[in-house]
């Protein structure tokens, strides 16, 4: 491509440090200076290892999604289900929002996620340039942070907790396949490397860059491209233009209202965790007896029964973690609109963490669902969606969105005194 060498530049997401792209050893990271986050690395023979365990993932996904999933079993009664069901269930419950909240992030999701991959990987594989690489490959990075395979594992072991006084558990054969599905996807995202769709390139070293690791790419005239993360220098300002690899719209300076749009979602999340807490999000019923459970109680039955690990456990995805991301992006939101310096890098690392942890605050709506398909046993038992799994699932939805809104650019551009950037 004219005017672009392998030797040229990157920007880091984060920070918007710029480094040159250098030569890594096999399995080895190249990390930014300023803050300690990822930039690339070297896998090799990543597009080989890559598409064999996406198409294993396939395979383990059909499987689990065409085979019983858990029975319970209760004397001579036995209630089946498959892994699709929990949404179904919720959804029969008069509880559609939150049945269509468990399909996308346990089977749409995931399922778009693999087959994307494979549009992709396999005609590459055998040396083919896929159509409409672009829009693909941003689907599947927009749906990634959104398949949530090992939250949903996690809510099943707490209800086969919940569920072992009250009958015994048969695990089917999609059980042991969504099991593989979990390893096998982890490690299908963990061997592959950006690399094999868009290689590593950059603008042309020259004066201006003579030591690039002290700039930020704003400063320098430079603007990364999110599908493919080449570097560009901007035209100018004013409206966005075509990124010359992926035909995708480059935008100047940062995420559009990046501030206001954070603050939004986090004052709707604060607000929606109230009713959340206490509102019960399910009602178990056992021969014609129960009380609503609301989410800390649910923890104290899980310490009363025995599973204080997993009464912890949950307890920390549940209320810590959001409650925690709050905190947190409320903090950053804060320091950003003072235009603190202190710590930049812990404040990054800070960013990382909480936009990680978030999404295993799904575990309760999990939960629920997996309990509402399988305890369905007339007059000996029976579970009940509440309103609160509603109010907590949107809380959770909506600090997903807000860590995903937040740029973290900004945090070292209003410590460089850069202004505010957050016109897109």
């Amino acid at each position: 491509m004219p005017g672009y060498a392998a030797d040229g530049l990157i920007a880091c997401h984060a920070c918007d440090g710029v480094h040159r792209i250098v030569t890594v050893p096999p399995r080895g990271r190249a990390l930014c200076r300023r803050c300690g986050t990822l930039l690339y690395r070297n896998m090799p023979r990543s597009l080989d290892h890559s598409a064999a365990l996406y198409v294993a993932a396939l395979i383990l996904f059909l499987l689990a999604n065409t085979f019983p999933f858990v029975a319970l079993q209760y004397g001579d009664r036995i209630e089946q289900s498959l892994l699709i069901s929990g949404g179904f269930a919720l959804q029969r419950a008069g509880m559609g929002e939150i049945g269509l909240l468990v399909l996308l992030t346990s089977v749409v999701f995931p399922l778009l996620t693999i087959c994307g991959m494979l549009y992709l990987l396999l005609p590459l594989r055998f040396g083919v340039r896929p159509p409409w690489m672009t829009p693909v490959w941003r689907l599947v990075r927009t749906l990634s942070p959104w398949s949530l395979i090992g939250v949903f594992m996690l809510g099943l072991l707490v209800s086969v907790v919940k569920l072992q006084d009250l009958a015994t558990i048969v695990p089917g054969v999609a059980f042991y396949a969504f099991i593989g599905l979990l390893v096998v996807s982890a490690a299908a995202a963990a061997s592959f490397d950006p690399a094999v769709l868009w290689p590593r390139l950059g603008p042309v070293a020259d004066s201006a860059a003579a030591n690039p690791e002290a700039d930020s790419a704003a400063a320098m005239g430079y603007a990364t491209c999110h599908t493919c993360e080449l570097l560009v220098r901007r035209p100018g300002a004013g409206a966005p233009w075509a990124c010359p690899r992926c035909g995708s719209s480059v935008h100047g300076m940062r995420a559009a209202n990046s501030i206001s749009r954070t603050w939004a979602y986090l004052a709707a999340a604060t607000l929606l965790l109230v009713p959340a807490n206490l509102y019960p999000v399910m009602t178990v019923t056992r021969f014609g007896m129960g009380e609503p459970n609301t989410i800390l109680s649910g923890v104290v039955h899980l310490v009363e029964d025995g599973a204080w690990p997993l009464g912890l456990l949950v307890f920390f995805a549940s209320f810590i973690v959001p409650v925690s991301k709050i905190a947190a992006l409320a903090f950053l939101l804060v320091t950003v609109q003072r235009g603190s310096t202190w710590r930049l890098r812990d404040r990054t690392l800070l960013y990382r963490v909480t936009e990680v942890v978030g999404a295993w605050s799904m575990v309760d709506i999990f939960l629920v669902g997996i309990l509402v398909c399988l305890v369905r046993m007339d007059g000996l038992a029976t579970v009940y969606p509440g309103v609160g799994a509603s109010f907590f699932g949107a809380a959770v939805v909506l600090t997903l969105m807000a860590a995903h809104s937040f740029d973290p650019r900004l945090v070292w551009d209003r410590a460089a005194g850069t202004g505010t950037g957050e016109t897109r």
